[in-house]
């Protein structure tokens, strides 16, 4: 097996790439589990659910 030398520099781009894909796969596999969340702390009254006319409403007060 050959050995490759990489600069620190590039090492660290490398890292740093890996670490931004880890995240957004982390987050695309999690999002059952957040919706889950949201949706009991509705249920339970923890938070106050929005309708859809509650954000259409809250748009059109931002001009968008």
């Amino acid at each position: 097996m050959e050995t490759v030398n990489v600069s620190k520099n590039d090492f660290g781009v490398i890292l740093s790439t890996a670490e931004i894909l880890i995240n957004k796969v982390e987050d695309v596999l999690s999002q059952d589990e957040v919706a889950e969340k949201r949706a009991k702390d509705v249920f339970l009254g923890r938070v106050k659910g929005k309708t859809k006319e509650d954000y259409n409403e809250y748009l059109k007060k931002r001009g968008v």
